[in-house]
Parts: structure tokens; sequence; C-alpha cells
């Protein structure tokens, strides 16, 4: 299902979906790693030329059709409101085209089974944006876990803290559950956590005990659109009443019988972009802090504590292939996005996935949602729950 004529990344076409925040950093890092940015798709024709404009694209799509018209186009990534993401993607898998998804990969579990099984069956390259995975540090520390250096691993704490949403007068379509999902913090930030943790120590979460709360019951909706992160303020609002979760704090337990704990948290004054979490072994700790992204803690019980600065000339492999500048020279969250498109554009060069992909799939966009449904029904109930694999 791929194209066997692609022999380089620079042969590649791509479309982005989505000119917003997020979708503005896909359509500059696939820029950077020398993509072919064809065009992007807006939520209105006007919106879309006049950030095409702005990016300086060539084309500015009036639908998802007009899209997928053009042959020029390999990969599509999807950066649209969460609850566009299904629709959007089984239209263009079917039209043949590798995929990236922001996450959530789907509203619920059901739909991202679907998707996972529809991936599957057309052999194309599909890719959950999980970002954070790609720091280089990280990618050495998973390979640090897995030979052992850390021993056995016991306990897992950290958090995800952010304060855009702090005030009763922010706003954005993510507060929306028919448009962001049942579960906010979690689903939007704290996903991030989760799959990051997962993947650095190898351990699925099996089960959690999850408390969430709303402190802004009420927020005022500005009659107009907003941008995410936006600091503007308008008189023209409705008030609206809050379903969703404004932090949450969730106890976890893994499969080799480790335990851990994560706040998360989007109105935490004075927190940008704020994700810390500490591994501890059997025979040493690690811990990171997205505000330092280019410094990895490691704890010793008999001799001194470490402090290992990114450097390509001291990582594992898979450190130094996700580190693009050499040591000294901070990478940082846009850099991310680049490392994690060299891995997935690698594989649409080859037309298919890789056996072991070291970005999130469909699959893992999918394990996810299970761990955010165990999550929504341990408040629900108020004790453990299971996640519920293999009953999506």
């Amino acid at each position: 299902m791929g194209e066997p004529g692609l022999r380089r990344i620079a042969d590649v076409g791509a479309a982005v979906i989505g000119t917003g925040f997020i979708g503005t950093v896909h359509v500059e890092q696939l820029r950077r790693i020398g993509v072919n940015v064809r065009g992007v798709l807006g939520s209105t024709p006007e919106r879309g030329q006049a950030r095409a404009d702005a990016l300086g694209v060539a084309r500015a799509y009036p639908s998802l059709e007009a899209l997928l018209d053009d042959p020029g186009v390999q990969v599509v990534h999807v950066t649209s409101p969460n609850h566009l993401h299904v629709p959007q993607t089984k239209a263009i898998l079917a039209a043949g085209r590798h995929v990236v998804c922001e996450k959530p990969l789907a509203m619920t579990a059901a739909e991202s089974a679907e998707l996972v099984a529809l991936a599957a069956s057309t052999g194309l390259v599909n890719a959950v944006n999980f970002n954070i995975r790609f720091y280089p540090l990280h990618q050495h520390v998973r390979e640090v876990v897995a030979g052992g250096v850390l021993g056995d691993v016991r306990f897992v704490s950290g958090h995800y803290l952010q304060d855009w949403l702090l005030l009763s007068t922010d706003w954005n379509w993510r507060l929306e559950p028919d448009q962001g999902g049942r579960l906010r913090a979690v689903g939007d930030i704290g996903s991030h956590w989760l799959d990051l943790i997962t993947f650095l120590t190898g351990q699925p979460i099996v089960s959690v005990m999850a408390d969430l709360a709303t402190f802004v019951e009420t927020r005022q909706q500005p009659r107009g659109s907003v941008e995410t992160f936006s600091t503007a303020r308008t008189a023209d609002t409705v008030e609206r009443q809050m379903t969703t979760e404004d932090v949450a704090s969730i106890m976890l337990r893994f499969a080799n019988g480790a335990r851990g704990l994560v706040a998360v948290s989007q109105i935490s004054a004075g927190r940008k972009n704020s994700l810390r979490w500490e591994i501890d072994g059997s025979a040493g700790a690690a811990a990171w802090d997205s505000e330092t992204p280019d410094h990895l803690w490691l704890g010793h019980r008999e001799r001194a504590n470490e402090l290992l600065l990114r450097n390509p000339a001291l990582m594992s492999a898979a450190g130094r292939t996700a580190a693009a500048l050499p040591g000294g020279h901070v990478e940082g969250f846009a850099d991310t996005f680049a490392a994690l498109f060299r891995a997935i554009y690698a594989d649409v060069v080859t037309g298919r996935p890789a056996d072991r992909p070291p970005y999130a799939t469909f699959a893992d966009g999918h394990d996810e949602m299970l761990v955010g449904d165990a999550v929504a029904e341990s408040a629900r109930l108020g004790r453990w729950v299971d996640v519920p694999r293999g009953r999506a």
C-alpha cells in the first residue's frame, strides 16, 4: 500500500488538517525534515487560506475531498478537534494515504479499536502524535531501563501541570465534551504522561484509582472562536456549566507489580507546561523535568548522584538518533516533533510500518483510550478499576 517510487523524504508530499497551534507546529517541523508540505485544510476555507498565506504554504484546500484528490499527498496529518479525528482518519485511510493523528485517537475506545483494525487491513503507516517520547533523553532512558541499569522498576511518580485554564474567562473547544471528550485534563495532557511512562518502563498500566475534580464550575464562553492558549478576553460571552475535570490524582499499578502516582492539572498558576517524572528501580533511579529537558538526573544509593546533560556522544543509539544538535545546544518541545516525524517518515519512504516502530501507533493510541476509560470509571465508582483490554 506504500509508494514504491519514494526513495527519500524529499519525495514525500504531506498535507495538514488543522491550522491552530499544533497544526502550525506540524507544518514547521515537516518542512524542517525536508517533507514537501503541499497544503493545509482549515476549519473554514477562509481561515485555511489566511493560515496558508501566513505559513507560506502553496495550497489551502477547501475540503477534505479536495485534499484527498491531490495526487501529490502521500501522508495526512490530522490536528483537528478531537471529534473529527475518526471520520477524517477513516476517509484518509480509505483513500490510501498514511496517517499521523493527534491524540486522542478517537472519542471512544470502540472507535479507536475500529481504527486500529482498519489501519492494519490497509498496511499503511499509522501514528499517534505522542511527541513527548522523542525528547532525546527519553529515547535514551527507554534503553537504559530495558538494559536493567535501574534494576526492576518499582515506583513511578510525577505530574503534568499547566495554568492556561485557571480563570473562568479562559475558554477552548477542549472544554466541550462533544468536541474534546469526557476526559479533559487527563485526555489532553495526562495522556502524554501516561503514554510516556509506559514507553519508558516498557510496562503496561493494568489498573488505576482516580480522583477527578472540577473547581471552575462555570466558565464564560466567547461567542466567537478562540485560539488555544489565547489570553484575549471579550465581554460578549455565554455562561457555561463545566462537566470535565480541571485536575486529576491517579494511582497506578503496572504489569510487573510496580506502583505509580501522577497529578494532572490545567489550573496550576505559573505552570505553563510542566511535565515531570521519576522512575525508582531496585538498583537506581532516574528523573526528568520538561522545563530543563536536556538534564537527566540519575540517583544512586552508595555513590554520588549524577546529572547527564544531553550529549549524543554519551547516550544510547536511540538517544543519538533522536538528537539533532550537539551537546550544550538545548533541544525542546518543537524539536520532538522533528525527531518523531523522522521516525514516521522513514517508514513512509519504505511504504509500510516497521515491525516495532519507536513512535506510537494506532494500537498505542487505542491502549491509551482504554486507560482513560478505566480512569473515568474509577473516578465514578471511587475504587480501583482494571484497564479493560480485550473488551473495547
